[in-house]
């Protein structure tokens, strides 16, 4: 198969950049994302399966989200495993007291949520993690959709020779204009609630130095065509920038009130790290800032109820539980049990699973996982044993077995454009995030809650698949019957 021309590589890279698809460099120049030159293909059947069940995932989490003595009795252990969970733990206590004398949160949640799966060969396409804090990238996962339909238009035998299936028909995807909707939508409804006038304001929460700005701009474009006005502050900006107005409505210094508030920010400790404030306690100041925004009558993805919810500590309690208890959620035990399909095999760490998984198990079969967010928190294969033996008893609760998944390699070779190199993959396989969007635990797209998707591809031979941290490139999705 001839493998594709340097100036249709250069065009491809050059689409890239122009329509955003990049990563900022220290330099402030631009790198075009990892790519790949054609879509993947999944079963018609299997994407219909996967767009049914997210939303009701969604629903599920936002319940949780709100159920606040569940969360603080379920996931006191984990807290007390793992410092920065434990933190945000202590803030959703500040923010709604405890079970014997509960505070209603002002604020009002908006669940902006990225649901990963793979498509394993033998048990089917299966949960990987719930996403519900910087649950980015789905304007990327749009874009990738057009670069494709842009390739199969402007060098269709390229296309063509690298396309897995030739009668695969491409999956509409609309991941930045259903979230963009989602978010203007909430932002009225909040505005509205104060017969606000003018455009209602979203403000994104952002990490100082963040590479992954395109993504970022290309919603804030989104919602300013709809209307929106955007603003992106750090947690040290708002720190002295935020105030309170009539009725707990929340003011930004120079803009004034904020309807939405987006976290691009805030699932790890450095997010609230402000060394030259010399703090007694590491994180106090930037995190009370968050805590300061739920306290207000604004919109807020994501609260700390709904990372509490979307952690692999809840995913385990949630995998193990009969799939009758979600009526406590409000999911009637069909639509639980079609969220249980989807739900991979989890176990506890603890001395009995550490001793079955030391002497029984398929170590082959298994994945370790820490409650931490994105790349790099996961071990494989025989080095589970290892860390487990390592592990003092009480980090156990930050920890847990997952069944490792083994999706279907495309069978076709594929070119991967990487820095605006192509290479030939021959075991390519992909993950796919379906978005979300819940408004006080209903649906606020057009789609009945669904958002779009994200496909991010790998090679099989490795295990981190990130496209800011792993090996990952961009992906599409075509659908065969």
């Amino acid at each position: 198969m001839p493998f594709p021309s340097p100036s249709m590589i250069e065009d491809a890279c050059e689409w890239a950049i122009m329509h955003g698809v990049a990563f900022r460099q220290a330099d402030n120049t631009a790198r075009h994302c990892p790519f790949s030159l054609a879509p993947m293909t999944m079963e018609r059947e299997v994407y219909q399966h996967l767009r049914r069940v997210t939303p009701l995932i969604t629903k599920l989490i936002s319940g949780v989200s709100e159920d606040h003595d569940f969360l603080q009795a379920t996931l006191g252990n984990m807290a007390n495993a793992d410092p920065f969970f434990g933190r945000l733990m202590q803030l959703h206590q500040q923010a709604h007291g405890t079970s014997d004398a509960r505070l209603t949160p002002a604020r009002q949640p908006l669940l902006l949520m990225r649901t990963d799966f793979m498509d394993d060969r033998q048990h089917g396409a299966k949960v990987i993690e719930f996403n519900g804090i910087a649950a980015g990238m789905g304007p990327f996962g749009q874009r990738a959709t057009e670069f494709h339909a842009y390739l199969q238009e402007q060098w269709p035998q390229v296309y063509q020779n690298w396309l897995e299936d030739n009668n695969a028909t491409p999956a509409d995807n609309q991941g930045l204009n259903q979230l963009a909707y989602a978010i203007a939508t909430t932002a009225r409804r909040i505005q509205a609630d104060f017969h606000g006038e003018g455009k209602p304001t979203f403000l994104m929460v952002v990490q100082k130095n963040e590479d992954n700005v395109y993504d970022q701009h290309l919603l804030e474009v989104a919602l300013q065509q709809l209307g929106v006005r955007t603003v992106r502050r750090t947690f040290e900006q708002l720190s002295n920038q935020l105030s309170t107005g009539a009725d707990q409505r929340l003011l930004l210094a120079d803009i004034g009130p904020i309807d939405v508030v987006y976290l691009r920010a805030g699932y790890q400790y450095s997010d609230y790290c402000a060394p030259e404030l010399n703090e007694a306690i590491c994180c106090h100041t930037l995190s009370q800032t968050r805590l300061f925004i739920e306290q207000h009558q604004v919109a807020v993805n994501a609260t700390f109820s709904q990372q509490l919810a979307t952690s692999k500590a809840m995913q385990m309690h949630l995998t193990m539980m009969p799939a009758a208890d979600y009526a406590r959620w409000g999911l009637t035990l069909a639509e639980a049990e079609l969220v249980q399909s989807v739900l991979a095999d989890m176990k506890p760490v603890n001395a009995q699973n550490i001793a079955w998984f030391t002497h029984e198990a398929r170590q082959e079969e298994w994945v370790l996982k820490n409650q931490g967010e994105g790349g790099g928190h996961c071990v494989f294969g025989a080095e589970i044993a290892e860390k487990l033996a390592q592990l003092p008893e009480e980090d156990y609760d930050a920890w847990a077995l997952m069944q490792r998944l083994y999706p279907h390699e495309r069978e076709v070779p594929t070119v991967a454009v990487r820095d605006s190199q192509p290479s030939l993959v021959t075991d390519l396989v992909s993950e796919i995030g379906l978005f979300t969007a819940y408004f006080n635990g209903e649906p606020v797209t057009e789609l009945d809650g669904y958002a779009g998707y994200l496909i991010r591809s790998k090679p099989a031979s490795e295990n981190e698949g990130g496209i800011h941290s792993g090996k990952g490139i961009l992906d599409s999705l075509t659908l065969i019957d």
